[in-house]
């Protein structure tokens, strides 16, 4: 019988330590990853840069410089996985992308923020749509910056 506990408390020790590794592992993606994670984020992401002209190489691929990792959110009652992306840690404050993928990973949206240099006639950041969002997806995305 002291086996038979001994074992039971190792399987509830092994089965408690795998689900705490998992959970600590959830949700862990870095959006200049997450192309290379799963080929729906990449089909998705694809299918929203489509037809979109002169894009920078650094947003066609994701692989800026994420600094936090994507968070999961909601809008009109959906869920998404959202993430920011800079071309580089030296850049970060002149050229960000922020990108939302839908859960079920169909849709990918994003916001392109490119602010010109200090020198620069105009100080106004241009803000450039990705995955053409709705009303609701671009206040989210928006938000994130």
């Amino acid at each position: 019988m002291n086996n038979l506990l001994r074992h039971a408390l190792a399987a509830a020790l092994l089965l408690g330590s795998s689900t705490a590794a998992l959970a600590a592992n959830d949700g862990q993606v870095y959006l200049n990853r997450i192309l290379g994670s799963d080929a729906e984020y990449r089909d998705a992401w694809q299918g929203a840069i489509k037809g979109q002209e002169r894009l920078p190489d650094w947003v066609i691929s994701l692989s800026g410089t994420s600094q936090q990792q994507m968070s999961a959110t909601t809008e009109d009652g959906d869920k998404y996985l959202v993430g920011s992306l800079c071309e580089s840690e030296q850049t970060c404050s002149q050229k960000r992308l922020v990108a939302a993928f839908s859960w079920d990973k169909d849709d990918a949206y994003g916001l392109l923020v490119e602010a010109p240099a200090e020198s620069s006639p105009t100080h106004d950041p241009r803000f450039r749509w990705i995955g053409d969002p709705d009303e609701g997806m671009k206040a989210l995305l928006k938000e994130q910056l």
